[in-house]
Formats: C-alpha cells, sequence, structure tokens
C-alpha cells in the first residue's frame, strides 16, 4: 500500500496550480511521432492524460492503486485510454521497447539513495528503443524557500495546507498534506545538478539539454532543473 492512497481524493486539489509542466510533456510526447510513452509516476493522470488526449498511447506506471482509480476515472471522463500499470519505479511492469520515458513532478525525488536514483535510471535506459529519451524533473530549494515554509502549515488551495520540514543536511523535505478527511506525509531527497548528471552518465544516459523552467530557458542555477536525456551510444 502507498501513501498516496490516503490522499488520493485529494490529490488534484491540492495540485491543481501546477499546470506549467503540461505542454512541455506534451511536446516531447509529440517528438516521439506518436508513442507509446511511459510515464513513471503517472499518479492522477495530470500529464499523461493531455498526452493521450493528443492521440498517444500512454503506459502509466505508479506504487498507488488508489491514486491509478483516480486517474482511471478521469481519463474515461476525457474519453481517453490510458494503460495504468500498479509498479515500482525502480521496475517497470513494461517489457516493450519505447521512444519516451518521462517522471514528471519531482517524482525521482522520492528516491532517497543514488543506488535508487540509479536502479531507476537503469530501468527507464531497459525501457528505451535505440535513441530513445528519458526527461525527467528535480528540485532543489533555495535559501528563501526553506526560510519561508519550515516548520509552518500553509494554506497552498482552500481548505488544503502543506507542512515542510527542511534538513538541510541530509539534503531532505519531509512533506505533510492535509485537508479536514484526509493526510499524509512524504519523504523527498534532493541532489545538485553536478550529483543528478554523474548518475545519469552511470547509468547510460547522455544529457540532450538541462533547462532552468519548462519555457526551456537553460538552466541558470535557480531551483529547478529539467533533464532531458537519451540513451548513450545510439
Amino acid at each position: 500500500m502507498s501513501s498516496y492512497d490516503a490522499i488520493a481524493e485529494l490529490y488534484d486539489p491540492w495540485s491543481r496550480s501546477v499546470v506549467e509542466d503540461v505542454a512541455f510533456y506534451l511536446e516531447e510526447a509529440r517528438r516521439t511521432g506518436g508513442g507509446p510513452v511511459v510515464e513513471l509516476g503517472v499518479g492522477t493522470g495530470r500529464i499523461a492524460i493531455p498526452i493521450a488526449a493528443d492521440g498517444i498511447r500512454v503506459i502509466g506506471v505508479d506504487s498507488s492503486r488508489g491514486m491509478l482509480d483516480v486517474c482511471a476515472r478521469r481519463a474515461a471522463l476525457a474519453g481517453v485510454e490510458v494503460d495504468l500499470r500498479v509498479g515500482d519505479l525502480r521496475e517497470p511492469p513494461v517489457d516493450e521497447r519505447v521512444p519516451l520515458v518521462i517522471c514528471p513532478f519531482r517524482s525521482l525525488l522520492h528516491m532517497q539513495t543514488d543506488e535508487d536514483r540509479l536502479a531507476v535510471f537503469t530501468g527507464a535506459h531497459r525501457l528505451l528503443a535505440p535513441a530513445g529519451r528519458f526527461v525527467f524533473d528535480v528540485f532543489a530549494p533555495d535559501m528563501a524557500d526553506i526560510a519561508q515554509t519550515q516548520g509552518r502549515w500553509l494554506e497552498r488551495e482552500p481548505g488544503i495546507f502543506e507542512h515542510a520540514v527542511w534538513d538541510q543536511q541530509a539534503r531532505t523535505l519531509t512533506l505533510s498534506v492535509r485537508d479536514d478527511e484526509s493526510e499524509m506525509t512524504m519523504a523527498l531527497a534532493w541532489l545538485s545538478p553536478d550529483e543528478w548528471r554523474a548518475l545519469l552518465e552511470e547509468g547510460g544516459f547522455e544529457i540532450e539539454a538541462c533547462y532552468g523552467w519548462f519555457d526551456r530557458t537553460p538552466y541558470r542555477g535557480r531551483e529547478d532543473t529539467i533533464w532531458v536525456t537519451r540513451r548513450a551510444g545510439d
């Protein structure tokens, strides 16, 4: 059972303001010429459903059955199909080769060790066809973000609150989310861009681009990094 099961119904209201990445990932999916696309951490389909609505087949993997149930309902309402599979990001239950694997909305921060991160990278590498691409986004907080949120319950959306505990030495974030009916706590861990780059290269990827935001501006040392990579040597 995944901790996200507890907030499956809360997830969409909690993340309703996160829209800046949808067009970016849709454009990446269109570059495949029709897919299929594997999304690791598909959640409730915030990215997958717009891609499927564009006529591109999506295989969505998530460890939370509750989130996948919400995704299935949302896809049905949108009149599209998404191939949803319960599974671990480190060992996605997919046998076919695909031109694109994506891992949006900082889902890789759920991996706590380099061993786990490398397992995700090697798992994605296994799924990719020659010249296939792996695209994901992560972040590392700045001091202002930590100072503004440390140890405080803040209302992110009406009636939905977040509580952040940052450990700068361990580079971890313990984030709690709650409303009147449900609550969950997740543990996230961040790396520097140089560390992500080294792990990607160890996992068999070449860096095609590293952006600082979803408008494809180059990374210039701020919080977010959006990585577009491809299988090395193809």
